[in-house]
């Protein structure tokens, strides 16, 4: 099989000349998972003064151990207004201000209260239970740089410091085509010779978890005006990536070689040296892209997963761009590979400590079944010999 393009040199063809979409601004709500483009500062201190952590009473440490009047109460939202004098105490509640004067916090429970008298029994020290001012942070911090992805954490962090809206990567817009006269949608009866298309919602589900917007242009059929007429949606729809699913057949390449020319583009290359996926195209259709994804379902998953995933990802400014790997072992033999890179579905476990791959038996790349079962790929390089039970191995984690 001369000419196939080894994985690594095809994905860096994907990823070369993609950047990072343009900045728009977004209320927290909506920006889970969406890459800051400027350092958010906090405009604020928190907390803004000293504050109680813990319920009690705020005294003077000089006043301990004796038996002291209680003047008042401050509560969180609701401080004590005045200094407190010298001999006496306030009843304080967990996140309320400390008054001047104040330098410790006796808890309640270390306290006899009777009436308007509270008497503590042992010394305290200075500085105990307080939250200091700016102990979580004070204003002007740069609390999440440029470049963060935020997450639930990170947006909890972003409204304490009194932010309602950030500025944020565009999120990349994914158009997914589906082709082939044999395509019918989920729901609908197939007739002679049909199956029911499942590629395109398995890839904008990937799409939608790492932050895309997913465009459904549904299915095309084998004709060279229907095909045209779907890349003119794609673009009319703002996308960014185009994604087409077809089968791997000469007649199905050729037809999209065609596309692709009436377009004014050159495909920048076909068949990849892996298994399943060889046949994977890209093209730059004048600054949306193009990716053709093989027809059969594990094939194009597997295609999504290594090649646009990782473009979607440099699109929206991250740094995790490339999917990662971790170690394991094999849980079974595994034969000799080609000049093709192998990516086996296997399951997972963990056998003392020891996280365990195990391929299932059959790979063929039709079997959705086995895909859905599956909870890894394990990979396998061009070339690799046999390898027996208890070998180490590479695994991609796939998601649940």
């Amino acid at each position: 099989m001369a000419g196939l393009l080894p994985v690594a040199e095809a994905l860096s063809r994907v990823l070369a000349g993609a950047e990072p979409l343009g900045e728009e601004w977004l209320a927290l709500a909506d920006a889970d998972g969406r890459v800051l483009t400027r350092d958010i500062v906090a405009t604020r201190s928190q907390p803004p003064a000293d504050v109680s952590a813990m319920d009690g009473y705020a005294v003077r440490a000089a006043d301990l151990p004796g038996t002291l009047p209680v003047i008042g109460e401050s509560a969180a939202g609701r401080p004590f207004s005045a200094p407190l004098p010298p001999g006496a105490a306030l009843r304080i509640f967990t996140g309320a201000a400390l008054p001047a004067g104040a330098d410790t916090i006796v808890i309640q429970e270390d306290a006899e209260r009777a009436g308007d008298q509270v008497t503590f029994a042992a010394a305290a020290p200075a500085g105990r239970h307080i939250r200091v001012a700016g102990l979580d942070f004070t204003a002007g911090l740069a609390g999440l740089a440029a470049g963060t992805r935020l997450d639930p954490r990170k947006l909890a962090l972003a409204a304490a410091m009194n932010h309602a809206r950030l500025p944020v990567r565009r999120a990349p817009r994914v158009a997914i085509l589906s082709t082939g006269d044999e395509l019918v949608e989920p729901g609908a009866v197939p007739g002679s010779g049909q199956i029911v298309s499942s590629n395109a919602l398995a890839v904008a589900a990937m799409a939608k978890r790492e932050g895309a917007i997913a465009i459904d242009l549904g299915i095309a059929p084998d004709r060279l005006d229907e095909t045209l007429a779907a890349v003119g949606r794609a673009r009319d729809a703002g996308a960014d990536i185009l994604v087409t699913s077809g089968g791997a057949s000469v007649g199905e390449y050729d037809l999209m070689r065609e596309v692709i020319a009436r377009e004014g583009a050159e495909l920048g290359f076909w068949k990849i040296a892996m298994r399943p996926g060889k046949p994977l195209m890209m093209a730059d259709l004048g600054g949306m892209r193009l990716l053709g994804l093989p027809g059969n379902p594990v094939a194009s998953f597997v295609c999504a997963t290594i090649f646009l995933m990782p473009l979607v990802r440099k699109l929206s400014g991250r740094s995790d761009i490339e999917t990662p790997t971790e170690p394991a072992v094999l849980g079974t033999d595994v034969g000799p590979n080609d000049q093709r890179a192998d990516y086996l579905r296997a399951t997972l476990e963990t056998r003392d400590g020891t996280l365990v791959a195990t391929p299932f038996p059959i790979q063929d790349s039709s079997m959705i079944r086995v895909l859905a079962e599956a909870d890894a790929l394990v990979l396998r390089a061009p070339f690799a010999e046999r390898a027996a039970a208890g070998s180490p191995c590479r695994i991609i984690r796939l998601p649940r």
